[in-house]
């Protein structure tokens, strides 16, 4: 298995996707498919920590992602009181390093550290590349601060099961 740090340090000797003049979280916001998604960094106050400099890969559900949660689970995590559960799922939906769509076709069942802490894991099949669960619908959305790929499921932490 490799590590994400030596991946990460191969990765930053490739092609830069800096040069945008938009981070993560405002090239989100600037998109109406992430609203649901710029609404729960806001409420798990992650908008400071996607802004910095990084780099950073965001595995990013869109507003259809989110409603396939089971009902009411959102409307759950976006209370102040879940703060911590809620940033604990969007920082699993974030690795450090700048991971590019040729990149990550190249990590066929390899688990990835996320931002979270537990591993994601890497599929590839045919054309079809899935983070956990989720497919990758749109890949390398560049940010100053790193590159998003659109994903269209919400992927959870094995701890992580919606409750409702």
């Amino acid at each position: 298995m490799r590590t994400f740090a030596a991946l990460a340090f191969a990765l930053s000797l490739s092609a830069p996707v800096f040069g945008q003049e938009k981070t993560i979280v405002e090239t989100a916001a600037g998109n109406d498919a992430f609203s649901t998604l710029v609404a729960a960094v806001k409420a798990a106050d992650l908008v400071e920590v996607l802004s910095s400099e990084g780099p950073f890969t965001v595995f990013a559900p869109t507003n259809e992602a989110f409603a396939k949660l089971p009902e009411g689970t959102l409307d759950d995590l976006l209370k102040p009181e879940n703060k911590e559960k809620l940033a604990t799922i969007l920082k699993y939906h974030v690795v450090p390093g700048n991971v590019l769509a040729a990149d990550v076709v190249k990590l066929d069942g390899e688990k990835v550290a996320t931002a979270a802490g537990p591993k994601v894991t890497i599929s590839v099949s045919g054309n079809t590349v899935r983070v956990d669960q989720a497919k990758v619908v749109q890949t390398d959305i560049a940010c100053s601060n790193g590159v998003i790929h659109v994903i269209d499921t919400v992927i959870l932490p094995p701890a992580e099961t919606p409750s409702k």
